[in-house]
C-alpha cells in the first residue's frame, strides 16, 4: 500500500515548521501557517474550514474559532498532531503539557479536544523515554483534566492491567471509534499499548476491525507504537514526501539539543522544498 498526503499531514508539518522556526510555540504563527496551507480540496471538517478561511482573511484566530465553535471543537484533529510536540519537547513533561494546550487551542479550544491532544502528547513522550505501560498510563492520568477522558481512560487502564483482550466491537462500543477526542484518543492509546510488543501490521489490522475513524485512530496509535519501536520496525510502504517527513522529525529531535544549529538547517531544508 501507500500513504497519501492529507490535510492532517500538512497541519502536522505546519506545526513542526512553526516550532522549528520560532524555537517555541507561537499561537499566532501557527494559526497563520494553518490558514496559509489550507486547501478547500482537502477533507477538512466544515467547522475547521470556516475557522481557517476567516484567519486567512485576516481575522484573529481566537475570534475566528469563537465565531464558529461557541465552546470550541472537541474533535481529535489537535490530538492527531500532538506527537510532533512530544518530539519537540522531550525532557520536560510540564512544559510539554503547556505547549500542547496552547497548540490545541488554535483549532480545538473545547477542553475535551485539548485533553485528547494532551493525552496523545504525554503518552508519546513517555514511550519515547522507554517508560513501561504502567508508567505511561500513570503520566497520562495525571495530565488529563476532563471527566469524559478520565472515565474512558480508567476502563482502558483496567483492561490493560488485567490483560483483558477486548474484541474490536467491544473497543468500538466501550472506548469509542468516533471523531470526538474522548471517543478516539483513549482507543488509540489502548490499542498502541496492547500491541506495543506486536508487529505494526497486527496492530493495524485490529484498528481496521474497530471501524469508525480508522485514519485518525491509526495515525495516533501508529505514532505511539512508533515512538517505542522505532521506524526500523515499520512495514515498507510508499509514503508521499517521505524524505521531507523524515528530515522534519530529525530536526525536531535535534532542536531539543542544539536549537541554533537546528534552526539554520531547518531553514535550509525548507528553502529547498518550497
Amino acid at each position: 500500500g501507500s500513504m497519501r498526503w492529507t490535510d492532517d499531514t500538512q497541519m502536522a508539518l505546519d506545526l513542526a515548521e512553526s516550532l522549528l522556526i520560532q524555537g517555541k510555540l507561537v499561537q499566532n504563527d501557527l494559526a497563520i501557517r494553518f490558514a496559509r496551507s489550507y486547501r478547500w480540496s482537502r477533507g477538512y471538517g466544515a467547522g475547521a474550514s470556516r475557522v481557517l478561511s476567516l484567519i486567512s482573511k485576516g481575522v484573529d484566530w481566537q475570534q475566528a474559532a469563537k465565531s464558529v465553535f461557541r465552546d470550541g471543537s472537541f474533535g481529535n484533529g489537535a490530538a492527531m498532531r500532538a506527537p510532533v510536540l512530544a518530539l519537540f519537547c522531550r525532557d520536560n513533561l510540564k512544559e510539554l503539557v503547556k505547549i500542547t494546550r496552547d497548540a490545541s487551542e488554535v483549532t480545538h479550544s473545547h477542553e475535551v479536544g485539548v485533553d485528547g491532544a494532551v493525552l496523545i502528547a504525554v503518552a508519546t513522550n513517555q514511550l519515547l523515554l522507554d517508560q513501561d505501560n504502567a508508567g505511561v498510563l500513570s503520566a497520562v492520568k495525571n495530565s488529563c483534566r476532563t471527566e469524559e477522558m478520565l472515565t474512558v481512560l480508567q476502563l482502558a487502564s483496567d483492561w490493560l492491567t488485567g490483560n483483558y483482550k477486548a474484541s474490536p466491537s467491544e473497543v468500538a462500543e466501550r472506548l469509542g471509534n468516533g471523531i470526538a477526542a474522548h471517543q478516539s484518543c483513549v482507543t488509540a492509546l489502548y490499542i498502541a499499548l496492547r500491541f506495543i510488543g506486536s508487529t505494526f501490521d497486527e496492530m493495524f489490522d485490529f484498528i481496521v476491525a474497530c471501524k469508525g475513524d480508522v485514519d485518525t485512530i491509526g495515525a495516533m496509535a501508529g505514532a505511539m507504537w512508533g515512538a517505542r519501536n522505532g521506524h526500523e520496525k515499520l512495514p515498507a510502504v510508499k509514503i508521499e514526501q517521505k524524505r521531507l517527513l523524515e528530515l522534519t522529525a530529525l530536526r525536531l529531535e535535534e532542536a531539543t539539543n542544539r536549537p541554533d544549529e537546528c534552526l539554520r538547517q531547518c531553514q535550509a531544508m525548507l528553502d529547498h522544498t518550497m
